[in-house]
């Protein structure tokens, strides 16, 4: 056992291999194919694929074939390993050793309260989907949740299309704007109760970790935005994105809240997220 610790954080121990089991982390329990892991951390591909070999050959992420490709995800009993050995074993899950947030997961988790929750949405740039999620939440749920939505990369205007399709749908756009992931880091900013991910690059980023630690989850989908073609065909691209937003949306507000404990809900949101993203 020793010598499995001391070889996976000798593993660990290389900046651009704990880059990629970081975004592998970032991004459980998806599994990325080398080509996404290599184009997200700006690798090449000989590169990428050295380090993804050491970490599967120790154990810390885990390899499966899909046709041709080769998809990658993280191994969270290996990274449990790692911490129990590093923490609960070594100083025998002491509160007053072990950092907060290890010595917490030694208590039972409690089910969600009764109360409004804070979604927030996350996507690039904050014109389209993470809108779409957002007034879609609002409208259909605002008695239960306060839906805000933020881009990793700021945009100074909604995209047209966005805002014709919300128009169409009978959305009230007026409460909408393109914003930055910034303003809602800042002092007094609404603490999250859920943070989503709707497109495969904001999902891949390092942010700021959100206090609280929210219940999160990725919903990644095709960005309309690149739609390419006639004018109807990109119509149909944000009809599409619209659509299967507001299925996994209404999913997850069918949720039972007060009876399901946050383990339980994170499955239920990983599910949701694994569903396929097909519009009406």
């Amino acid at each position: 056992m020793e010598t499995a610790l001391i070889n996976r954080l000798s593993i660990l121990s290389h900046p651009q291999r704990m880059a990629v089991f970081r975004l592998l982390m970032r991004r459980c329990p998806d599994a990325l194919p080398a080509g996404e892991i290599a184009q997200a951390l700006s690798l090449k591909s000989s590169t990428a694929s050295v380090y993804l070999a050491a970490l599967t050959q120790a154990g810390m992420i885990s390899q499966r074939r899909d046709g041709t490709r080769l998809l990658y995800s993280v191994n969270l009993d290996a990274a449990r390993e790692v911490v129990s050995n590093l923490f609960f074993d070594c100083c025998r899950g002491r509160a007053d050793v072990c950092p907060p947030q290890f010595s917490d997961l030694l208590k039972s988790i409690s089910p969600m309260s009764d109360k409004k929750y804070n979604v927030l949405f996350i996507c690039t740039g904050n014109s389209a989907r993470s809108i779409f999620a957002e007034t879609i939440l609002r409208d259909m749920a605002g008695d239960k949740f306060n839906a805000y939505s933020a881009g990793t990369k700021h945009q100074s205007a909604l995209n047209p299309l966005a805002v014709e399709m919300l128009k169409t749908k009978g959305h009230d756009i007026s409460p909408l704007r393109s914003k930055n992931i910034s303003e809602l880091h800042r002092p007094g900013a609404p603490k999250m109760d859920f943070v989503f991910t709707v497109c495969d690059h904001a999902a891949n980023e390092e942010c700021s970790t959100w206090p609280g630690q929210p219940v999160s989850g990725h919903w990644g989908m095709a960005d309309p935005v690149k739609a390419q073609g006639t004018d109807a065909e990109k119509r149909l691209a944000f009809q599409q994105t619209y659509g299967a937003l507001h299925n996994r949306i209404s999913a997850f507000t069918s949720l039972s809240f007060e009876a399901l404990d946050r383990a339980a809900l994170q499955k239920h949101v990983d599910d949701i997220g694994r569903t396929k993203p097909t519009g009406d």
